[in-house]
């Protein structure tokens, strides 16, 4: 799935310059959206696409498509202008005002006023994330409310209370959601503002009618989660090396408990896990580009054997080492 992912993003950032946020403007300006005058920081191979579109006063959207590690943003902090993200692939995190930060997952949405993010970093820990956002500007909503909305009751005094007078809201991934989003990655490009129109409504009276299901992210401190980039960088960075939680948390003087909290937040998995995930990932790298035999590559991902590194390559590949090497050079026959 990650690999289906990245794939699809490589294809749709194909002419977008290493290290750019290109930021397409479709229609009119309804709203100073923050996304003009967005400051992209990524690594040197980072790239972005924005593709933003108008569609009442007041209301704008947003494609968003990224191969980055992250961006920082600058906009006007408006209490009144509610922010929606919805994330389709990858992880999506902010390191938000008041030193908080919050992630997201595949298929779960974020909801807070700009106020939050003004002046915010937007975090890829996986290093690629595709989503959709809708920018609602709640006091011209209340003048110039969509029929739909208006014939709805949508009470927008209290989508204000509920989402913008606090800290950030997070709803988790599930089969409304995915209703309201699915057709919206699927349009065609001349499709797309008519369909974010009727999302657009759609959602507000989704957030009017299932106000209860909507729950306070996982809260962090910015300083924690950096010390979880710090750790995360530690493991990649020698993954022949196997650390113990309680090493970690030693060296980094953070507790167990928020340590596997924490990463999982972050990264979307227990540090056992993804650094599983991780080495298979690196190993095939490895027997795609390099003729190093099994063994020594097990050795350099940390395994002890050669029959240990293979049965947790296959899990992770669903093909042995020596049939993914096959498979990726035809008939040829590597060292093994």
């Amino acid at each position: 799935m990650k690999h289906e992912a990245v794939f699809q993003l490589e294809q749709m950032l194909k002419t977008v310059a290493p290290g750019e946020l290109a930021v397409v403007r479709h229609g009119p300006s309804t709203q100073d959206g923050p996304l003009p005058a967005a400051r992209f920081s990524a690594a040197a191979a980072g790239k972005g696409r924005v593709e933003m579109y108008a569609l009442f006063p007041g209301i704008e959207a947003a494609y968003h498509a990224f191969l980055a590690d992250q961006i920082v943003f600058h906009h006007d902090a408006s209490p009144s202008v509610l922010e929606l993200f919805h994330c389709r692939s990858g992880r999506v995190g902010w390191n938000m005002r008041g030193d908080t930060a919050i992630y997201l997952g595949a298929g779960d949405m974020a909801a807070h006023s700009t106020a939050c993010c003004a002046d915010s970093h937007m975090l890829f820990p996986l290093g690629y994330a595709q989503g959709i956002s809708f920018s609602v500007d709640l006091s011209c909503l209340a003048a110039h409310c969509p029929d739909i909305v208006a014939e709805a009751g949508v009470d927008i005094g209290r989508l204000q209370r509920m989402f913008c007078d606090g800290k950030p809201a997070a709803v988790s991934a599930c089969p409304e959601l995915d209703r309201i989003f699915a057709a919206l990655y699927t349009a065609r490009p001349e499709a797309r503002r008519p369909y974010l129109k009727l999302k657009a409504q759609e959602l507000l009276l989704y957030l009017n009618e299932f106000q209860s299901t909507w729950k306070s992210p996982t809260q962090y401190v910015s300083q924690q989660t950096e010390r979880i980039q710090e750790i995360h960088r530690l493991l990649t960075e020698h993954p022949e090396r196997r650390f113990t939680i309680e090493a970690l948390s030693r060296r980094y003087s953070i507790n167990t408990s928020t340590l596997k909290e924490a990463f999982k937040a972050v990264y979307g998995l227990p540090i056992a896990s993804y650094m599983k995930e991780y080495r298979a990932r690196q190993a095939m790298k490895l027997l795609r580009e390099t003729d190093a035999t099994v063994a020594e590559i097990a050795a350099q991902m940390g395994y002890e054997t050669q029959g240990k590194f293979s049965k947790a390559f296959k899990d992770v590949a669903e093909l042995s080492p020596m049939e993914y090497r096959k498979l990726q050079h035809g008939n040829s026959k590597p060292r093994g």
